[in-house]
């Protein structure tokens, strides 16, 4: 038995294809214009990747804020609630999920079976996303893939605004007073984990965290967080997918209470 779980997000869109053991295939696409033809474009993807035809899914189910605009799937879930089962599925022992994507962060708390028992996000601004750190790496005249490295060289040089508006106003005047790039993407990285971590303050955290979303990408803001928080982080390579993949469980489930 197939199932597929599909997270459209802000900026890119993901897909697994899941067999009740392992991941068989994963998909990513930037989430462009039109959510409806990137999950169409995903599906082929990940049936092109198994060698199976598409008619061999047996359930579908969409999260991320393009959820909506899935037309074959048969249901949609929160994202809070799938990034909640796909840290499950990695590690039973985590309690705690800390996601940052392209225009939000959470802070979520699961029990241990994976369901979420509280969380807590920040989606009224940039302020601690990947766009946030989108702008400032353009302020720095840089590729924001090249961030994390050349933070890594640096140390840091505190950035006092987090709104993006002030704070691209504020990378311009630490660069005309002659800091470094690597000092100001030093600060800025460590900027993003001190928002992070005021949040956490706010809902409590528990041993171990796993950390998602395409920012748990960046070596540089996991060591600091891991440093700050004082507790293991958790990743792993397939983090970004974190969502689409507890879509893909909880499909599963589905599928077998719909057979029965």
């Amino acid at each position: 038995m197939y199932t597929i779980g599909m997270d459209l997000g802000s900026v890119a869109s993901k897909g697994v294809l899941y067999n009740g053991e392992e991941i068989v295939a994963k998909s990513l696409y930037a989430t462009g214009w039109s959510p409806k033809e990137t999950a169409e474009s995903i599906l082929k993807d990940l049936c092109q990747q198994a060698s199976i035809d598409k008619k061999k899914i047996d359930y579908v189910v969409g999260t991320g804020y393009g959820r909506v605009s899935i037309p074959f799937a048969d249901d949609t879930i929160t994202e809070i609630s799938c990034h909640g089962r796909g840290a499950h599925f990695f590690n039973e022992d985590v309690h705690t999920v800390i996601d940052i994507g392209g225009q939000d962060s959470k802070i979520i708390s699961i029990n241990d079976k994976g369901q979420v028992v509280d969380f807590l996000m920040n989606d009224k601004c940039a302020a601690g996303t990947g766009r946030f750190l989108q702008v400032m790496s353009q302020a720095l005249g840089v590729d924001v893939s090249d961030l994390s490295n050349l933070g890594e060289k640096g140390e840091s040089v505190h950035v006092s605004s987090m709104c993006t508006v002030f704070a691209e106003s504020e990378v311009v005047s630490l660069i005309g007073e002659g800091n470094k790039k690597e000092d100001i993407a030093h600060g800025l990285i460590e900027s993003v984990a001190n928002r992070v971590i005021t949040m956490t303050g706010r809902i409590g955290i528990q041993e171990k965290i796993f950390f998602s979303g395409g920012l748990a990408q960046i070596p540089l803001l996991r060591d600091i967080l891991n440093e700050k928080l004082d507790t293991e982080i958790v990743y792993n390579k397939l983090s970004q997918f974190l969502g689409a993949i507890g879509a893909a469980i909880i499909a599963y489930e589905k599928a077998q209470k719909k057979i029965k």
